[in-house]
């Protein structure tokens, strides 16, 4: 073979492999210009996030992801774009968008280096807080122990704070971060307790009011809502303080970039219009200073 059939070959092969990014990069958007619509992935009895009542979809991530839907139609300039909401089971979510099931989890979920090895996130959309509710008959020790608590008279030993920790059993939904935070603080402090998962907000609630579990730990959002509708006894009590603070984001095809900064371009309108702050106050109870000032730090210039 010459010389210049050769130099032609390897020309051609720079130019397909230059190609790759490119289509790789336009698979959901192809797939939503071929299917003639977006499928939104949410997770029900997610609330006030995410909620389904009946064939209706509801809440804050709902909001957010119709007005994302909305800039895709404008984008692909498809007037005519539908829009199909999927439920998504707990434990399924990666695998949902991985897999193309859905094209974004609108339902915000903190990011951790696992789920990033088959997912990709949008820019932060919420910021969660992990709080514990108790029932107001729990020992005064464990109060203070969760609560963080100094002693009033007297030094306070860490022996102490483990014995109330001890010999007690917590609760949280399977599958979350909750749960790897709960089992390494419990080796850190090296206390021997219990460890149990529920499927919802609800179900670990319902194990505390019937002295199944000792603690709930959940997102503090997530706790405050199901409470308003789920503490007639008024037995249950969450707790002031937050245990740790996690942003959290949408879920986005791992390999798509081209989407992922259609959808962050979309996110960014919407804290600098307001459109967030809206929906906050519509689904959350309102903004304050700190998530003002974290809207800032959010928006992609």
């Amino acid at each position: 073979m010459s010389a210049q059939p050769i130099k032609a070959a390897n020309l051609l092969l720079v130019c397909l492999l230059s190609l790759v990014p490119v289509v790789a990069g336009a698979d959901t958007l192809e797939r939503v210009r071929n299917s003639h619509s977006v499928v939104l992935g949410y997770v029900p009895d997610f609330a006030p996030f995410s909620n389904q009542a009946g064939d209706k979809v509801s809440g804050y991530a709902i909001d957010l992801c119709q007005d994302i839907f909305n800039s895709i139609k404008t984008e692909l300039n498809l007037p005519s774009l539908q829009v199909r909401y999927q439920p998504v089971q707990l434990g399924e979510e990666t695998s949902a968008v991985s897999t193309g099931k859905v094209d974004i989890l609108c339902t915000p979920t903190p990011v951790t280096l696992e789920r990033r090895k088959t997912v990709s996130y949008s820019i932060p959309v919420y910021t969660a807080g992990l709080s514990a509710v108790v029932n107001k008959k729990a020992p005064n020790s464990l109060l203070i122990a969760l609560k963080g608590e100094v002693a009033k008279t007297g030094p306070t030993w860490r022996t102490d704070i483990n014995r109330a920790l001890a010999n007690m059993t917590y609760a949280t939904i399977a599958g979350g971060v909750t749960e790897q935070w709960i089992n390494q603080q419990m080796r850190s402090l090296g206390v021997v307790a219990t460890l149990v998962t529920v499927q919802d907000t609800g179900a670990g609630l319902k194990r505390v009011a019937e002295g199944k579990a000792d603690v709930f730990f959940a997102e503090r959002t997530m706790l405050k809502h199901e409470l308003a509708d789920n503490n007639a006894t008024g037995n249950l009590v969450l707790l002031d303080r937050i245990f740790e603070y996690a942003t959290t984001s949408m879920m986005v095809n791992r390999d798509d970039e081209n989407f992922r900064l259609l959808v962050d371009r979309a996110l960014s309108e919407m804290y600098r219009t307001g459109a967030i702050e809206r929906a906050y106050d519509k689904h959350l109870g309102g903004v304050n200073d700190t998530s003002r000032m974290l809207f800032k730090l959010y928006a992609l210039p």
